[in-house]
């Protein structure tokens, strides 16, 4: 198959098809929350928190009670957390924090998971496996169960790492067969990208729209049919909308179907505010937004 082109024009066009989302980095969670409702009358296509337990000095708030809140003040815009580590929860619980926000958000919720990072105090300092493979093994059991348990049906489970006899969880999550699931990535490594395509999307660990494109092309391999395959970007623009979209037009027109927005350094809540309100990059998207979804 012939690849992508990772260099054609950085037209406004490009940016526009791409869903653009914002990642709350500052903030606590009725801030937050404030800050979703913001970034959904701006234009973005989703709002996302991060999730982590102990990373330095960092303030950090637990996940769920923040995309809660968010869902409460939002009608519209994906949710999620950028990402969530299956290898340090207890995958029962996950499934059941992520069918409530789900239902909750009537639908909008997304998944997006990792090995996670070990600088998280979460890892080793409290004696959960820190070596890659055992974290992997844990991510792959943790999605099986993931998928069973929101099957609502009964479900039991005997893998390496977790075993379970029958339960059934109801009520479902709103999404079938299941809540989207975002798997981090890497092109070239045969496990990580057969459990993301196995999923509904990959998060990208590739800045540049030829690592892009080749992860464009490695995806046109699925089966047809089913939702839509994501391929999610990430990284961080300016609030000049000129120079977003000049940024992300040759990541979209390479493959990406989702652009996240984040500023992992020294970002405030004030600095946060001024890239929402900036909206998302392309010239038309808050236009071609309101046109589609219904002002609220």
């Amino acid at each position: 198959m012939a690849s992508r082109s990772a260099t054609s024009g950085h037209d406004e066009r490009a940016a526009d098809a791409v869903k653009a989302g914002i990642v709350i980095t500052a903030g606590d969670p009725r801030t937050q929350a404030e800050l979703a409702a913001e970034a959904e009358a701006a234009g973005w296509d989703g709002v996302f928190t991060w999730d982590g337990i102990a990373i330095g000095l960092t303030d950090t708030y637990d996940p769920w009670v923040v995309m809660a809140a968010m869902a409460m003040r939002t009608s519209r815009v994906t949710l999620g957390a950028i990402l969530t580590p299956p290898a340090r929860r207890r995958p029962w619980k996950l499934a059941r924090e992520a069918m409530t926000v789900d239902r909750l958000s009537n639908g909008r919720l997304v998944l997006p998971v990792g090995l996670g990072t070990l600088d998280d105090g979460a890892f080793g300092n409290v004696g959960e496996p820190t070596e890659g493979r055992i974290r992997a093994e844990r991510l792959d059991e943790s999605l099986a169960i993931l998928e069973g348990l929101w099957s609502g049906e009964p479900f039991a489970f005997e893998g390496t790492h977790y075993r379970f006899g029958p339960m059934t969880f109801r009520p479902t999550p709103v999404q079938r067969p299941r809540i989207p699931i975002w798997v981090v990535a890497i092109h070239g490594s045969e496990r990580s990208m057969a459990r993301a395509l196995r999923y509904d999307g990959i998060v990208a660990q590739v800045e540049d729209p030829a690592g892009i494109a080749a992860l464009a092309d490695a995806t046109a391999l699925r089966p047809a049919g089913g939702r839509p395959f994501e391929i999610v970007a990430q990284g961080q623009t300016p609030p000049d909308r000129a120079r977003a979209t000049e940024i992300v037009s040759p990541i979209a027109a390479a493959g990406a179907t989702w652009w996240i927005d984040a500023d992992w350094d020294g970002s405030t809540v004030e600095t946060v505010r001024s890239r929402i309100a900036a909206g998302p990059p392309g010239a038309a998207a808050l236009s071609s937004r309101d046109a589609t979804s219904g002002r609220r």
